[in-house]
């Protein structure tokens, strides 16, 4: 396993970084370089830990992506921000994670907005999103995707390839399409519950 600089890792992303990055101490970057496209603020806190292939994101001059210490991002993951996107400390992401806080195009009622136009091409449409916030100690499995919107509160477990579409409560087990939480943690018997 090799580590690598965080200035060796920035100077060889795959993207240009046209932005404000800033970080904490001990980054690792397994395999390879991650992919960066930064108009934002990116921010690693200390030992950050990357896997294979990641693509980070931040798409607007006002957006952020705030990952917090000791989160280790395994391969292939994805994270994109119009908006914001924050990961808490101690979090663990799975392979073939995506975490975005946007879609393209509108095509529900929202404030009174033009919906999109199935005319226009999927990557012209007007990008519409809402920050998301995965709090400290979550683990969030294999093929997991996070829509936009989402607050998954601290202490969480998201099973493998579930879609995160509504927030899920601090100590609870989701799993599904769309996840649906099936266990919470009860402190007082410190056991998993079934709901």
């Amino acid at each position: 396993m090799n580590s690598y600089s965080f200035q060796t890792f920035a100077r060889t992303s795959f993207f240009y970084i046209f932005s404000k990055i800033t970080y904490g101490r001990n980054i690792r970057i397994i395999k390879g370089f991650p992919r960066i496209i930064n108009k934002g603020h990116l921010y690693f806190g200390k030992k950050f830990t990357a896997g294979l292939d990641l693509r980070l994101e931040v798409l607007a001059g006002t957006a952020s992506v705030v990952i917090g210490e000791n989160v280790k991002i395994n391969d292939y993951c994805h994270i994109g921000a119009i908006n914001s996107i924050e990961i808490g400390d101690n979090c663990l992401l799975g392979s073939r994670v995506s975490i975005v806080d946007h879609e393209h195009g509108i095509y529900q009622a929202f404030n009174d907005c033009m919906q999109s136009d199935p005319a226009i091409p999927p990557d012209e449409r007007t990008l519409k999103g809402s920050p998301i916030k995965i709090g400290a100690r979550t683990w969030i499995g294999e093929g997991v995707v996070v829509l936009s919107g989402v607050n998954i509160g601290p202490g969480c477990i998201i099973g493998a390839n579930a879609v995160v579409t509504k927030n899920i409560p601090e100590n609870s087990i989701a799993v599904g399409i769309p996840a649906k939480v099936i266990r919470k943690y009860n402190e007082g018997s410190q056991a998993w519950e079934r709901i």
